[in-house]
């Protein structure tokens, strides 16, 4: 079996400040959770979380969710933690983090079951907030296909580190002019990717497989809160992809899963009261 799918790395809480309050989130976690509740089965999260009130809250959202927990790793210290507030427009703002909490010292490696896991699973997708970088490698060689998520470090050196290790390279480009998003798209592809996809906001997304590009546009939504969408765009992909479905199809559904996941809290609900 090669057509599941996992997700390795962060986890974290967002405390919105404007309402005392956190979420479940973090890149990783949320394609996870998103996936499966877009419609894959088989899907399941290997990451760390905290032994505080965050990582207890990130593992009970998890099973409430369905999905497992076998394969978190409970370590002494706070879990990954980010405070977000929302402007006028009600998108959020990103204020503070503690970049990852316990996870960016104590880093998440595989071991021989992981590598297992990974080569029965068969799709990995991880990011760039997951400390994961030198396993890839070993990651690479044991799944089917690793997608990575480059958020909007577009940093040459870190590309090139990072993109002889991936297939499907996501990146956010909402800031880029067209032609800058062009120039990213020719030198991810000559790194190594197969395919690369750029979210660009409102103006939707450009996806490139060889010398094939595809434009797609937005779905319109009822905002609630925009927290989330560009992962769920992301499970949205993945889950059509695993399907079967033509690029153009999995970018459509990828759309309609970004519009629909703005029509809840947080990046997939469950609020928790803060308590200072």
């Amino acid at each position: 079996m090669t057509d599941g799918l996992l997700c390795i790395g962060d986890n974290v809480v967002d405390l919105y400040l404007d309402r005392g309050e956190f979420f479940p989130g973090g890149n990783a976690l949320n394609v996870a959770v998103l996936a499966r509740r877009f419609g894959l089965a088989d899907v399941a999260y290997m990451g760390i979380v905290g032994n505080d009130r965050e990582g207890d809250h990130v593992r009970a959202c998890m099973a409430a969710e369905g999905l497992s927990t076998a394969h978190l790793r409970r370590v002494e210290g706070p879990n990954g933690k980010a405070q977000v507030t929302h402007d006028a427009d009600g998108d959020r703002v990103f204020v503070s983090s503690n970049r990852g909490g316990i996870r960016r010292k104590v880093m998440l490696r595989m071991d021989e079951d992981d590598l297992a896991l990974i080569a029965t699973m068969g799709h990995v997708h991880s990011s760039c907030f997951s400390y994961l970088e030198p396993e890839l490698p070993r990651i690479r060689a044991a799944a089917h296909e690793v997608s990575f998520d480059f958020s909007t470090l577009h940093d040459p050196a870190y590309l090139a580190q990072v993109c002889p290790h991936v297939s499907t390279a996501f990146l956010s480009g909402a800031g880029l002019a067209d032609a800058a998003v062009s120039e990213l798209i020719a030198r991810v592809l000559d790194l190594g990717p197969d395919t690369v996809c750029v979210t660009r906001g409102d103006k939707g997304a450009v996806w490139a497989k060889g010398q094939t590009r595809i434009e797609q546009p937005i779905v319109p939504a009822t905002v609630v809160d925009t927290m989330g969408a560009g992962d769920a765009f992301i499970a949205g992909y993945l889950v059509a992809r695993l399907r079967g479905n033509t690029p153009e199809e999995v970018l459509q559904y990828a759309a309609f899963c970004a519009a629909r996941a703005c029509g809840w809290e947080g990046a997939w609900g469950y609020p928790l009261a803060d308590i200072p």
